[in-house]
């Protein structure tokens, strides 16, 4: 297939990438570098992706992208609780009427498959927090970034998209090691700043998340992709695996025990009320998904790598979506 993905040169496009090349398929970026990851398009330029540097919401750029296109992944946002909230109408214009726009130039240009990134924060505050949520369960979403996710999700698989097929994946919180590194996601924050000895100050120890290596999220979309119609159109999966549900307190003990150290205080804070354990037995019963990476085995990698100093300076902004 000829696939487009928007935000290709971001954390989860740069390794979906190359997932897609190693699977035959002809690949087309969309990005417009909103955190200046001039070394992620000048390695998607030598692997020979066709990236168009610009935004999802100039209208041009957007239809050319398009042009003889099979399938498009969907990843381009104003992505996290954080930057949303810190730009309400920019992440509105971005997360909601560009992704509308790409939706209905990818519907009239006559795409057959359309693959939307969305999140388990759509879950927020679940009643019961022990018991695993699937995909029917009820979505209460607690920040402007997962109350768009949610509006868009539905306008996607409720709308007419005139025979293009529309899938919905709720990753996981996302972490490892990748081509455009971030440091603001949990795992590789915690990590990052106990192997560097700073203080951890944790809020919400016993709140449950899920997480997914950012190398298994981008083979998640590539499974989609090679996965028959029929099996995927107009549904959603949750992306991750249901034994990888932790709380804060659990990767604490995790990076520390693999540190040897680590100073750390838990705090009293109701900022952040999500709390949801996730079930991922759907993309694994009915299209075979299994994660390679695991918790332990993705700190003890970013471990490795901050030893041996692959990102600079790993408290740079450019490591952020917030800074």
């Amino acid at each position: 297939m000829k696939v487009l993905v928007t935000g290709a040169a971001g954390y989860v496009g740069g390794e979906l990438v190359d997932e897609l090349l190693e699977a035959g398929h002809a690949v087309r970026g969309l990005d417009v570098l909103l955190h200046g990851q001039d070394d992620v398009a000048a390695r998607l330029d030598s692997l020979g992706v066709e990236l168009l540097r610009g935004d999802i919401r100039d209208d041009d750029l957007r239809r050319r992208a398009l042009e003889g296109v099979d399938a498009v992944v969907h990843l381009a946002a104003i992505v996290g609780d954080p930057a949303c909230g810190r730009d309400p109408e920019l992440s509105n214009a971005v997360n909601v009427e560009g992704t509308a726009s790409l939706v209905a130039d990818a519907r009239a240009a006559g795409v057959e498959r359309f693959l939307f990134a969305s999140t388990c924060s759509n879950y927020g505050r679940m009643a019961d927090p022990t018991v695993p949520i699937d995909e029917t369960g009820e979505l209460r979403p607690v920040s402007l970034y997962a109350e768009q996710k949610v509006a868009m999700e539905k306008s996607l698989l409720e709308g007419d998209l005139n025979g293009m097929s529309a899938t919905c994946l709720r990753f996981a919180t996302v972490y490892g090691v990748g081509h455009r590194m971030r440091f603001d996601l949990t795992v590789n924050e915690f990590t990052r700043d106990l192997w560097a000895d700073r203080k951890l100050d944790v809020f919400g120890e016993t709140f449950w998340r899920p997480y997914v290596h950012v190398r298994d999220a981008a083979r998640a979309v590539a499974l989609v992709l090679a996965s028959p119609l029929d099996k995927v159109s107009g549904r959603v999966f949750n992306a991750g695996h249901s034994d990888e549900n932790y709380r804060k307190l659990d990767l604490v003990e995790i990076i520390t025990g693999q540190l040897g150290r680590g100073d750390v205080s838990y705090v009293t804070k109701t900022e952040d009320p999500r709390d949801y354990k996730v079930s991922f037995e759907r993309i694994k019963d009915e299209l075979g998904y299994e994660p390679h990476y695991r918790v332990p085995t993705g700190i003890e990698e970013l471990v490795g790598a901050l030893e041996e100093e692959r990102f600079g300076d790993p408290f740079s902004p450019r490591y952020s979506n917030i800074g």
